[in-house]
């Protein structure tokens, strides 16, 4: 690795935006993403447990083991997701004199790092100055990786630029944790740019790098895009993996192209890949999701024949779609096997569970299992209480679903967009709309900024009570909150104006959605045509039509109807129907 200049180092690490924050001999803690080379040996065989005991006989010992095999300790619990953990027994290390060397200071930057505070992830770089320590690429790489688990991409690639510039020579890991961030905010072309100076600077992109932007790809819908880039790095001689088919498998059981992902998992199994607990994951979830459970559990009998031992998620997709299918009774068993294996279930697979009992109208069976949660020390999140909440609105009474709202607030509660907007769906479904709009107001009051979809409730509920001048200012109040109305709230307000008469005023906002870069679909063409045909304005409603069928829309049955009704005959309008 090329030498660094001391100077040039401690000269950019002093101008980087993060503060560093002082450390102290007995405080050395910190660590992130990638384990340094030379301590990547640590026995994985431990369990914690073992772990910890080494530990602390190695304390003990006079003279003390040497700073390596701390190294290989505090690593095995890296591999473990002990951070924490790491973190304290430094804090030991330190206190009984034992100096880190630049292995531990890695360590600890990733731990720092894995727990979202790479800011000290900082601070342990500029104590390893003062130490006299020399960082390493994989030093930085960690560092780098901190900041795009903090989305904070810009300050990665800043970062990188400038360890470029003071002479360090980034390797495929450091190029690739860029290059995974960069996918998944959907800035292929940005990834693909990299990916090319990784060839001019000599560095090759490995499996790794690619299977980023191929499950990127994947997850933004880009289908053909990723199958482009795996047909083309394997011309190139790289080979897949098992991550690359199951990033593909998803992207094609997610987007219901099952034919197509029956024939890559055929290819996966012809060269020898042999499918993981998360290939397997994928197709059991997908599955469940599209309403094939029966053959999901086909799936998760291959697992088992298999030997694979089935994890919580494989059974919280299989909950997930037998609850879908209305199999209440087979859902709760599968929840119940995950007790029996002596696993907690998670606040997830409760989540689940719960949120179809209360679709279901079984609100009591709900009810028990937030007991449950609560009895295993469990927290429940607003999915939990925003199900709870939507169910005893739509299965008890409304009065229930805002007692049960209230309650929880007293108790400390933080309601979201979504427990208000269940709300609020209830409350104009049952035309209690000054009660909504109360409640707007205290949505208001808690700083929370209501969405479009809020904002949509209750000018469709004020627009269908026959409250335009209330629609109009709920409609005004969305551009004041900074939000642009979408095509469903114009034709929200289109539908109301039309139902009272108001024709000029509805063709105005109509005309107005183009003006906003918000084009009219079927629904709004339809809707205001209905709106000129039921008011007898006839000339109007067939050059909408005209224009409908101009823009590649047609009328539907309703429109067709009405039109038959007022004995319409002309050609032109029946022709183009």
């Amino acid at each position: 690795m090329l030498r660094w200049s001391s100077r040039r180092l401690r000269t950019w690490f002093s101008s980087h935006h993060h503060q560093v924050i002082p450390i102290s001999a007995n405080s050395f803690s910190h660590h992130q993403i990638h384990t340094p080379a030379k301590v990547r040996g640590a026995p994985t065989q431990y369990n914690f447990h073992d772990v910890m005991s080494s530990f602390n006989h190695m304390l003990r010992v006079n003279p003390s083991p040497s700073i390596i095999q701390f190294n290989k300790l505090l690593s095995a619990l890296v591999r473990m997701k002990h951070f924490q953990t790491v973190l304290s027994l430094s804090k030991q290390m330190d206190f009984v004199g034992i100096s880190p060397d630049v292995y531990t200071a890695t360590i600890l930057i990733n731990c720092f790092c894995h727990l979202h505070r790479v800011d000290f992830g900082f601070s342990v770089l500029g104590k390893m100055f003062k130490l006299g320590l020399e960082p390493d690429i994989i030093t930085f790489n960690n560092l780098i990786n901190g900041l795009c688990i903090q989305a904070k991409v810009v300050e990665a690639v800043d970062c990188f630029d400038k360890i470029i510039a003071i002479g360090y020579q980034p390797d495929v890991k450091t190029y690739t944790v860029i290059v995974n961030s960069l996918s998944k905010m959907g800035k292929f072309n940005v990834a693909f740019g990299l990916l090319e100076e990784m060839a001019r600077r000599g560095c090759k992109p490995d499996v790794v790098t690619y299977n980023s932007i191929i499950d990127s790809l994947c997850k933004y819908g880009l289908i053909e895009q990723a199958f482009h880039l795996f047909f083309k790095i394997t011309n190139e001689g790289i080979l897949p993996d098992v991550v690359t088919y199951s990033s593909l498998l998803h992207g094609l059981c997610y987007s219901g192209q099952w034919k197509k992902a029956s024939t890559l998992f055929s290819d996966m199994l012809d060269q020898n890949i042999a499918p993981d607990i998360v290939t397997f994951n994928i197709l059991v979830d997908e599955l469940c999701k599209e309403g094939m459970v029966d053959k999901a559990r086909c799936v998760v009998g291959t697992m088992i024949q298999q030997g694979m031992e089935l994890n919580v998620i494989t059974y919280s997709s299989l909950v997930d779609g037998f609850g879908l299918d209305r199999q209440m009774y087979q859902a709760r068993k599968v929840f119940n096997v995950i007790t029996r294996k002596n696993s907690i279930p998670d606040v997830c697979t409760y989540n689940i569970l719960i949120h179809w009992y209360c679709k279901w109208n079984m609100i009591d069976e709900a009810n028990q299992l937030l007991d449950e949660m609560l009895c295993k020390g469990l927290s429940p999140n607003n999915y939990t209480y925003n199900a709870l909440i939507r169910g005893f609105c739509h299965t008890k009474s409304l009065e229930e679903g805002m007692k049960l709202f209230k309650d929880l607030c007293a108790g400390g509660y933080l309601p979201d967009t979504v427990t208000y907007s269940n709300l609020l769906h209830c409350l104009c479904e049952r035309k209690h709309f000054d009660v909504a709009l109360a409640l707007l107001a205290e949505m208001q009051t808690r700083k929370l900024k209501p969405n479009l979809s809020i904002f949509n409730i209750l000018i469709d509920g004020m627009c269908k009570a026959g409250r335009l001048e209330k629609a109009k200012k709920l409609f005004s109040m969305i551009y004041v909150g900074g939000l642009q109305p979408d095509v469903q709230t114009y034709t929200i307000m289109i539908n109301g104006l039309c139902k009272k008469g108001l024709l000029d005023e509805a063709y105005k906002v109509f005309r107005e959605m183009k003006e906003h870069t918000c084009l009219p679909d079927s629904v709004s063409y339809n809707v205001i045509i209905h709106g000129f045909l039921r008011h007898k304005n006839l000339s109007a409603g067939i050059e909408l039509i005209r224009e409908m069928r101009e823009q590649g829309f047609s009328a539907d049955n309703s429109t067709v109807a009405m039109v038959v009704d007022l004995s319409c005959k002309d050609k032109f309008i029946l022709e183009n129907l």
